[in-house]
């Protein structure tokens, strides 16, 4: 008897040793993928660093070197959503800056109206914010958004419009609070808890003249989702389609974070943010020369970077 117990023991520790085996291989198997994607993601922005005309910005940035650095420290990031386009260089049509600050457990997240009238950086002119990327790629698209916030931008990422599509589909869709009922471009969307696959999210965030708050109720769309898909990221179901997610972002995001910084990010970051606070630009549409646009006044710009700055000293 003891002999038989023996041997099932003796099984059933060999199964447990095949399965940690595999597990332990499939883990560093996902691992070693997803150090491979964050390396053909990376992408450093040919650009001089910005040097803001506040220098408490500037003596408090020069403490913060790195992600990785000792400690997680405040940092910013610019999200950029860019429609690419067969033989064009495309526009970003969403632009989204987020201050994440560790020690407060807290994200600011705000838009940049994509019609904002304000200095293209390196084509030395003034034109809508969108339009920076088709001149000048990611690096006008950085530098204008700083030049208009008057504040340096740590980090950035750019994802082609058609992979967010993918991406939601692969997450097995989201659900959204649709405030108000509305059709666009031949989908209606009902009022109410929605449900929405990759084609229903893009058409639903880029709806804007239905919108009685146009492009400002267009980004608190753009929000909701990011947020959805930031939730969808913890869950574990995802795990099952973590390799086509990390194909996905490597041929689709461009970013100038390095796998040791996205690690983190992951690690010491995602889990301590609790408290996410949103803010509008505040502006008025104008007509130049037959073009609209929207105007963004310098007080209105000064309180942009003052939100900015309280947010990331504060502590």
């Amino acid at each position: 008897m003891r002999t038989q117990w023996k041997k099932i023991i003796i099984g059933v520790a060999s199964l447990v040793g095949v399965a940690c085996a595999v597990f332990g291989f499939a883990a560093w198997h996902l691992y070693r993928e997803a150090e491979q994607t964050a390396a053909k993601m990376y992408l450093d922005p040919d650009k001089p660093m910005y040097v803001s005309q506040d220098p408490q910005v500037m003596a408090k940035k020069a403490q913060n070197t790195s992600v990785s650095s000792e400690g997680p420290k405040p940092l910013t990031i610019l999200l950029l959503g860019v429609d690419e386009r067969n033989q064009d260089q495309g526009r970003t049509d969403t632009i989204m800056v987020a201050s994440v600050n560790p020690a407060r457990k807290s994200m600011l997240l705000f838009n940049i109206p994509r019609d904002t009238r304000t200095a293209i950086i390196g084509r030395n002119r003034t034109d809508k914010i969108n339009h920076a990327y088709a001149y000048g790629g990611l690096s006008s698209s950085i530098q204008s958004v700083e030049h208009f916030l008057d504040y340096p931008i740590d980090y950035y990422i750019k994802v082609n419009m058609e992979a967010f599509v993918r991406t939601i589909d692969l997450v097995g869709g989201i659900e959204i609070s649709n405030p108000f009922a509305f059709t666009y471009s031949g989908h209606t969307f009902d009022k109410g808890n929605i449900e929405l696959n990759g084609r229903e999210a893009l058409l639903y965030s880029r709806m804007r003249f239905e919108d009685p708050r146009g492009d400002l109720g267009r980004n608190e769309r753009q929000r909701a989702i990011i947020g959805q898909l930031l939730e969808k990221s913890g869950n574990i179901k995802i795990l099952t389609q973590i390799e086509k997610l990390l194909e996905e972002a490597g041929n689709s995001v461009q970013t100038n974070l390095k796998f040791g910084d996205m690690r983190t990010l992951l690690t010491e970051y995602r889990s301590g943010i609790k408290n996410v606070q949103t803010t509008e630009i505040r502006g008025a549409g104008e007509k130049l020369d037959g073009i609209w646009y929207y105007r963004v006044e310098e007080a209105e710009r000064k309180r942009l970077h003052d939100l900015l700055k309280n947010h990331q000293n504060g502590a």
